[in-house]
């Protein structure tokens, strides 16, 4: 599935279930709090971005954009700084391994500190995908 297919299957659950805004979410604990929140900004060093929070499906549309912005960007490799990324699901992870196929000849997307289940998915279900990189580091 390409980030489009990603898009159009986000943008059809969103229909039927609602965004996420103004949702409000009860921990294990009874602890009620807000939706999950993704922030997104450049580095200052390389090419990439530093990702912080959440992967799901009230943060998708910001995780896409993200990617998309990694897909357009001319460099040989772009780095996504993911250490302060606490969850992400199967379909933010489908939305990367997409994004990483768009890439052209030679790119690709190194991932510093990705949360364990991005990487678990990742070897699950694109062990082949030579365009992802997680750093050892």
């Amino acid at each position: 599935m390409n980030v489009r297919g990603i898009r159009g299957y986000v943008r059809r659950v969103r229909e039927e279930w609602g965004d996420g805004v103004g949702i409000r979410y009860q921990t294990p604990s009874g602890v009620v709090v807000a939706a999950p929140e993704l922030t997104v900004s450049p580095l200052t060093t390389r090419s990439g971005l530093r990702v912080a929070g959440e992967v799901g499906l009230a943060t998708h549309e910001v995780w896409e954009r993200a990617l998309e912005q990694a897909v357009r960007e001319d460099g040989d490799v772009y780095y996504l700084e993911l250490s302060a990324v606490t969850f992400v699901d199967v379909a933010g992870v489908g939305a990367l391994a997409a994004a990483a196929q768009e890439l052209g000849n030679g790119r690709r997307m190194v991932l510093h500190r990705p949360p364990p289940g991005m990487r678990r998915v990742l070897d699950m279900f694109w062990p082949d995908l030579t365009s992802i990189e997680v750093a050892k580091s």
